[in-house]
């Protein structure tokens, strides 16, 4: 990957709409030479996808929590994987350092729903307890912006 891919990288990633005549311009590559980046890129797994961002509050997701973890003895990622995919209110979870066993990022409609999806992580037999923050408000969000 060259530096002419990251700048490309960076239009698409602002816009996966861009047209590569558009793209093309604004890096001083023709349409066609863009789309064969853009095409080796994706063939390379660099770019694994296009996709679109929904406002959450429009789909009635509107609480935001970030969930910690914390599991009796050892649990593979395997397993945190197997209990948090069956909770769909989870929408972004990772192993992490410290006390905590996983972290994991929770939208549902409302407290209610939020509870709701906090006992069904905290039933499953190999997590101890949870502490949960809920968003008060999003200040950055660089993987949608």
């Amino acid at each position: 990957m060259d530096s002419l891919d990251s700048r490309i990288i960076d239009h698409l990633r602002i816009n996966a709409r861009a047209g590569y005549g558009d793209i093309g311009t604004s890096i001083g590559l023709s349409a066609s030479a863009v789309k064969r980046r853009v095409d080796r890129l994706v063939a390379d797994g660099v770019i694994r996808g296009f996709t679109i961002q929904v406002d959450p509050a429009v789909e009635g997701l509107s609480t935001e929590a970030y969930v910690e973890l914390f599991c009796r003895g050892t649990v593979s990622p395997a397993e945190l994987r197997r209990i948090l995919s069956a909770v769909p209110e989870v929408v972004d979870a990772g192993t992490v350092t410290g006390s905590a066993d996983a972290i994991v990022r929770i939208r549902s409609r409302d407290i209610p729903s939020l509870e709701l999806a906090l006992e069904k992580v905290r039933q499953a037999p190999n997590v101890d307890h949870t502490r949960s923050a809920i968003v008060l408000s999003r200040l950055i969000d660089r993987v949608h912006d």
